[in-house]
């Protein structure tokens, strides 16, 4: 393959929320087959609606006109879970921590739907992780489980990259090189997903399946996640919470299933969407 990836599909989802760039020009739209209709609201506040306002563009644009952006609330905190699910703790060796396991990403370790992931020059240990992702639409605080689901406000995919050599040694320096991991493509509103307790999540790379599993299988499930974090602190409208990934992940496989310059990975969750990432090497 070549240095750069050349994604044979692009990212999509069925309708949801979407930054992009135009010219020089950012913005927020409702993205529906395959058109974008600009609003002039901004992702925290779209999060409170599950479709777009009457006075929307009716025509809009169309999704190849554009560049999607990071759809990433500016100040939001991306919390991931570690070990969620039991096969993938299994398969790195050890049994899942009985209270969620937390770390924080920054924003610069992820790119957006269509962008490249970065093989770092210092390693050649970049993995996969397909995950669902939450999307805060309220602030929550010492909510219970019962009410949690009230202040999502939508969800995305999320490819949880990790460099693993140096995840060995600190779980922050492995989760946050630069541009290793990828969010989006929309923010699909929570009252179009439904319950977010049986969605099917899959990861291919270069085409092949690597990883298929089900958020029935999360040992903490949405509700728990929302509720457990918003014990620590206020969650805000935009922030993320990524609900840990299925088992297949590179790492554990015999030999070990590198991404490699010229790849193109996959995150498909059902009813949410499919992002699609090329990888490059960094210069």
């Amino acid at each position: 393959m070549s240095s750069t990836a050349e994604p044979r599909e692009r990212s999509g989802a069925e309708a949801g929320w979407v930054s992009y760039r135009q010219g020089g020009r950012e913005g927020v739209g409702w993205l529906e087959q395959g058109r974008i209709r600009p609003v002039t609201l901004d992702l925290a506040e779209v999060l409170t609606l599950a479709g777009p306002p009457p006075d929307t563009q009716a025509t809009g644009l169309a999704l190849e006109e554009v560049s999607l952006a990071l759809p990433l609330v500016p100040g939001a905190r991306v919390f991931c879970i570690q070990r969620n699910y039991h096969a993938h703790a299994r398969e790195l060796g050890g049994e899942a921590p009985a209270d969620p396991a937390i770390f924080l990403r920054g924003r610069a370790s992820l790119v957006p739907a269509d962008g490249l992931l970065q093989r770092p020059r210092n390693s050649v240990c970049h993995d996969y992780e397909g995950e669902l992702a939450v999307i805060i639409g309220r602030p929550a605080r010492h909510v219970g489980v019962a009410e949690a689901l009230d202040c999502v406000g939508a969800y995305t995919c999320f490819n949880d990259g990790s460099v693993r050599d140096w995840q060995r040694q600190s779980i922050t320096a492995g989760k946050n090189f630069d541009a290793s991991g990828a969010l989006g493509p929309a923010l699909v509103p929570a009252a179009r997903v439904g319950d977010p307790g049986s969605l099917a999540v899959r990861t291919r790379l270069n085409g092949r399946e690597v990883q298929s599993g089900s958020t029935a299988q999360m040992i903490h499930d949405v509700a728990a996640l929302v509720s457990y974090l918003s014990g620590m602190t206020c969650l805000q409208p935009g922030d993320v919470i990524a609900t840990g990934t299925p088992e297949g992940v590179g790492w554990a496989r015999t030999p070990p299933l590198w991404l490699q310059p010229g790849d193109v990975v996959s995150v498909e969750i059902e009813r949410v969407g499919r992002l699609v990432n090329g990888v490059s090497g960094e210069a």
